[in-house]
């Protein structure tokens, strides 16, 4: 015989799915009544949740769900949460906080240049040195600067090398695991508006600015006594924004390698970035869960977590108030702005879901925080791995949201 519970979360379920109800009587033990019975929080937000769980589209790819009520201090609900699986780009709030807690938001990136040699009658017989340290956000300004503290100089005539000293971080221009057909950003600690042409761009910029370049492009060891002649910096607060927002691949991968560069080893390595992270994983009590780190963008067909992990790094980063007050403001919004401006619109969803999203090839995922209808903070993590089509993923994660945010 069919409990009061089974029969509450049916009516709920079919309520919730848009299902058209034919009865608005509840059967309990089978004696008819008229009366509707209401559950309270937070029982009515799982009876929600256990009717997604028939979705059809469970019965054919996987998915990893835990959500945690920050306000309660609870877990609230959880579905193959253990499993693991691709995360695609919520991989990013690995990097993130990992960044924030190690880094600071305030940390520099910077790209200098330097010269040895002599100025004389205007002629520089010398080098003109670049020093980068994969600075994502260097741009034509920044290469404007440049040059026109070479012009403050007095000179006009450079005789010598102009030399790129790449010893920031490892030769890899790619990510491990990445696809040879993706759009992958070029990780070269020599960058100008996102492209590995650093100087090619400085020597044109000298030219245009009617400087004679009499000085052949090459690369050499960064040579400590060469004197600083302009530093251009960017801040790690002024990265996160569209490495989260917009899910900036090449974003992540700077902020990766500053991570792994953080310990003053050069070159930076992949490898020195996943053992911090994985320290700052154990910061955040992710003991005895099965994860593999690749890269800090969440391109790499490599990466493995679980919804469990995410959760806890997002609960840790909650509870540390310096990390989250760097953290929050830079997901995307629903309804608002990011990846999420157009998803989730709906009233009771809009401005309050701010999220990670994720997409690879069969992999759709969403993590992140929510506020509920009662004003409960919920963080949660979604994954649907195997799904044909990532609108499928899409759709199912915003039935969560709203399931969860719906009074």
């Amino acid at each position: 015989m069919k409990s009061l519970r089974y029969f509450v979360t049916l009516f709920v379920a079919t309520s919730f799915i848009g299902l058209q109800a034919q009865t608005d009587q509840v059967v309990v033990d089978s004696v008819t009544t008229d009366m509707v019975v209401v559950l309270p929080w937070p029982q009515n937000v799982q009876a929600r949740l256990d009717t997604l769980m028939l979705d059809p589209l469970l019965e054919s790819t996987q998915l990893g769900l835990m959500v945690y009520d920050l306000t309660a201090d609870s877990l609230l609900y959880s579905h193959g949460a253990k499993q693991t699986l691709r995360p695609a780009s919520t991989m990013k709030l690995l990097t993130a906080v990992t960044a924030i807690d190690l880094l600071g938001g305030d940390y520099k990136l910077n790209t200098s240049l330097r010269y040895k040699g002599t100025v004389k009658d205007s002629v520089l017989t010398g080098d003109l040195i670049c020093v980068g340290s994969l600075d994502p956000m260097f741009d034509a300004n920044d290469m404007r600067a440049f040059v026109e503290s070479v012009k403050g100089l007095g000179v006009d005539t450079i005789r010598g090398r102009l030399v790129a000293a790449p010893s920031f971080k490892e030769e890899d221009l790619f990510g491990e695991g990445w696809c040879w057909d993706d759009e992958n950003p070029q990780l070269s600690s020599l960058l100008v508006e996102r492209k590995d042409e650093f100087m090619t761009v400085f020597a044109n910029r000298l030219r245009d600015a009617g400087i004679v370049v009499e000085a052949p492009i090459t690369t050499a060891p960064y040579e400590k006594d060469a004197l600083m002649l302009c530093l251009r910096s960017h801040k790690l607060k002024e990265i996160l924004v569209p490495m989260l927002k917009e899910s900036d691949n090449l974003y992540a991968e700077a902020v990766f390698f500053q991570i792994a560069g953080s310990q003053t080893a050069r070159p930076a390595k992949a490898a020195h970035a996943r053992q911090l992270i994985k320290r700052e994983l154990s910061k955040a009590s992710v003991t005895g869960i099965a994860y593999r780190i690749a890269d800090g963008s969440g391109l790499s067909l490599y990466n493995y977590v679980t919804p469990e992990l995410m959760v806890k790094l997002l609960c840790y980063a909650y509870k540390n108030t310096k990390l989250f007050m760097q953290l929050y403001p830079a997901l995307p919004i629903a309804g608002q702005d990011g990846t999420l401006k157009k998803r989730m619109t709906g009233p009771y969803t809009n401005g309050r879901v701010k999220a990670k999203t994720g997409t690879l090839t069969g992999i759709s995922s969403l993590a992140g925080y929510l506020t509920t209808a009662n004003n409960h903070v919920l963080a949660f993590s979604i994954i649907n791995q195997g799904v044909l089509k990532n609108a499928d993923g899409r759709g199912f994660q915003d039935k969560v949201c709203t399931a969860l945010c719906e009074p």
